[in-house]
Protein backbone atom coordinates (compact mmCIF):
# COMPACT_ATOMS: atom_id res chain seq x y z
CA UNK A 1 0.00 0.00 0.00
CA UNK A 2 1.81 3.07 -1.17
CA UNK A 3 -1.27 5.96 -0.05
CA UNK A 4 0.98 6.96 2.75
CA UNK A 5 3.70 8.03 0.59
CA UNK A 6 3.81 11.72 -0.56
CA UNK A 7 6.23 12.09 -3.61
CA UNK A 8 6.79 16.03 -4.65
CA UNK A 9 8.10 17.33 -7.73
CA UNK A 10 7.52 13.91 -9.49
CA UNK A 11 9.26 13.66 -13.06
CA UNK A 12 10.30 11.03 -15.22
CA UNK A 13 13.49 9.78 -13.43
CA UNK A 14 13.11 10.84 -9.95
CA UNK A 15 10.79 13.18 -7.61
CA UNK A 16 12.25 16.44 -6.10
CA UNK A 17 11.34 14.42 -2.68
CA UNK A 18 9.65 11.82 -0.76
CA UNK A 19 7.86 11.49 2.50
CA UNK A 20 7.47 8.66 4.12
CA UNK A 21 6.44 7.70 7.98
CA UNK A 22 7.60 11.56 9.07
CA UNK A 23 10.71 11.69 7.41
CA UNK A 24 11.11 13.51 3.96
CA UNK A 25 14.30 12.15 1.45
CA UNK A 26 14.97 15.01 -0.76
CA UNK A 27 16.92 14.43 -4.25
CA UNK A 28 19.96 16.35 -5.08
CA UNK A 29 19.89 20.28 -5.44
CA UNK A 30 22.18 21.60 -7.66
CA UNK A 31 22.71 25.62 -8.13
CA UNK A 32 22.22 27.73 -11.38
CA UNK A 33 25.55 26.32 -14.13
CA UNK A 34 28.47 28.77 -14.30
CA UNK A 35 28.31 30.78 -10.73
CA UNK A 36 30.70 30.57 -8.00
CA UNK A 37 30.88 27.73 -5.44
CA UNK A 38 29.08 30.06 -3.31
CA UNK A 39 26.46 31.33 -5.69
CA UNK A 40 25.58 27.97 -6.24
CA UNK A 41 25.75 26.72 -2.50
CA UNK A 42 22.89 29.56 -1.99
CA UNK A 43 20.67 28.28 -4.96
CA UNK A 44 21.14 24.77 -3.61
CA UNK A 45 20.10 26.03 -0.03
CA UNK A 46 17.30 28.37 -1.67
CA UNK A 47 15.88 25.25 -3.45
CA UNK A 48 16.01 23.26 -0.33
CA UNK A 49 14.43 25.55 1.53
CA UNK A 50 11.21 25.41 -1.64
CA UNK A 51 11.07 22.08 -1.37
CA UNK A 52 10.89 21.10 2.52
CA UNK A 53 8.32 23.94 2.78
CA UNK A 54 6.10 21.92 -0.46
CA UNK A 55 6.72 18.91 1.68
CA UNK A 56 5.66 21.03 5.07
CA UNK A 57 8.30 21.31 7.08
CA UNK A 58 12.29 23.40 7.06
CA UNK A 59 15.24 23.52 7.76
CA UNK A 60 15.08 23.46 11.72
CA UNK A 61 14.08 19.96 11.32
CA UNK A 62 16.84 18.71 8.81
CA UNK A 63 18.24 15.27 9.84
CA UNK A 64 21.23 15.16 8.11
CA UNK A 65 23.25 16.43 4.87
CA UNK A 66 25.16 15.58 2.40
CA UNK A 67 27.37 17.92 0.49
CA UNK A 68 29.19 17.01 -3.07
CA UNK A 69 31.96 19.81 -4.09
CA UNK A 70 33.61 19.12 -7.37
CA UNK A 71 36.60 20.00 -5.91
CA UNK A 72 37.41 19.93 -1.81
CA UNK A 73 39.46 23.21 -2.22
CA UNK A 74 35.98 25.02 -2.10
CA UNK A 75 35.33 23.86 1.26
CA UNK A 76 35.76 27.22 2.91
CA UNK A 77 33.61 28.81 0.17
CA UNK A 78 30.76 26.59 0.56
CA UNK A 79 30.96 26.50 4.49
CA UNK A 80 30.52 30.29 4.27
CA UNK A 81 26.95 30.33 3.08
CA UNK A 82 26.19 27.34 5.16
CA UNK A 83 27.08 28.97 7.87
CA UNK A 84 24.95 31.78 7.50
CA UNK A 85 22.06 29.46 6.14
CA UNK A 86 21.87 26.87 9.09
CA UNK A 87 19.92 28.05 11.98
CA UNK A 88 22.01 27.99 15.08
CA UNK A 89 21.24 24.88 17.72
CA UNK A 90 19.45 23.52 14.90
CA UNK A 91 22.71 22.11 13.16
CA UNK A 92 22.51 18.43 11.23
CA UNK A 93 24.52 15.63 10.71
CA UNK A 94 26.94 16.64 7.64
CA UNK A 95 28.94 15.10 5.44
CA UNK A 96 31.24 16.35 2.70
CA UNK A 97 33.34 15.27 -0.27
CA UNK A 98 34.18 15.26 -3.25
CA UNK A 99 32.91 14.18 -6.44
CA UNK A 100 31.98 14.51 -10.28
CA UNK A 101 28.88 15.83 -10.80
CA UNK A 102 26.37 15.52 -13.16
CA UNK A 103 28.18 18.28 -15.42
CA UNK A 104 31.93 20.38 -15.40
CA UNK A 105 28.94 23.29 -14.66
CA UNK A 106 27.94 21.98 -11.56
CA UNK A 107 30.27 23.01 -8.04
CA UNK A 108 28.16 21.77 -5.59
CA UNK A 109 25.39 19.27 -4.77
CA UNK A 110 23.55 19.53 -1.59
CA UNK A 111 21.17 16.50 -0.24
CA UNK A 112 18.95 16.33 2.99
CA UNK A 113 16.91 14.12 5.48
CA UNK A 114 14.54 15.83 7.29
CA UNK A 115 11.28 15.34 9.93
CA UNK A 116 8.26 16.45 8.86
CA UNK A 117 6.00 18.83 11.41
Amino acid sequence: MNEDIKRIGVGARMSEAVCYNGIVWLAGQVGKPGGSVGQQTADCLAEVDRILAAAGTDKTRILSAQIWLADMSTFSEMNAVWDTWVPAGHTPGRATGEAKLATPDYLVEVIVTAALK
